[in-house]
């Protein structure tokens, strides 16, 4: 299923915030969230822009596969084509990185990440805080055309937009990720 999802950098969060609530728009949560990254040995999925993670969201978790539509290969800020998606709920983290490790996959990296999400009319609107980069809002819905109503309706600019990964954005901010086993907010770890 195709993720209809854009991001804006450079943001004021407070300013966002206080835009969504005077919609009507409502906070979520306020979390931590913990992903573990997933791949062959060969790092097949890595050539193909692709990946299976497991990501601790507070209430829940879930087992995804993600791919990149038409991303540039030097991973620099250009937008993509957006992403390919297929996401469950499972029961456990630590059990599915186990499964996930017995049937032959390895550990490319785990991070975590501090989500604060507002939902507008049904679409949600993410403020994103990763280590070492600044916060930047995710909006995603179930449509490009859901996606483009509430970048009107909070007055972003829609040439500002990126279609992209947050790999992209760690790139533009001097770092590259792939080259980390463990990015929380208290370490940085090389491979």
């Amino acid at each position: 299923m195709e993720e209809y999802e854009v991001k804006y950098l450079n943001i004021d969060h407070k300013v966002i915030e206080h835009k969504v609530l005077s919609l009507g728009g409502e906070k979520v949560f306020d979390r931590i969230y913990h992903r573990a990254v997933f791949d062959y040995p060969d790092l097949r999925l890595d050539k193909q822009k692709s990946w299976v993670r497991v990501r601790d969201e507070g209430d829940k978790v879930t087992l995804g596969y993600k791919q990149r539509i038409d991303s540039p290969d030097n991973g620099d800020s250009a937008n993509d084509g957006g992403m390919i998606e297929e996401e469950v709920v499972v029961s456990d983290f630590e059990t599915t990185c186990t499964i996930l490790r017995q049937i032959g996959l390895v550990d490319k990296f785990f991070f975590e990440n501090r989500r604060v999400r507002y939902l507008l009319d049904g679409v949600e609107v993410d403020v994103d805080y990763w280590p070492q980069l600044e916060p930047y809002l995710e909006i995603e819905g179930k449509s490009w055309a859901e996606v483009d109503e509430t970048i009107a309706k909070l007055e972003l600019d829609p040439g500002d937009k990126k279609i992209f990964s947050t790999t992209q954005v760690y790139k533009m901010a001097g770092i590259n990720d792939k080259d980390y086993s463990r990015i929380t907010f208290t370490e940085m770890v090389k491979k």
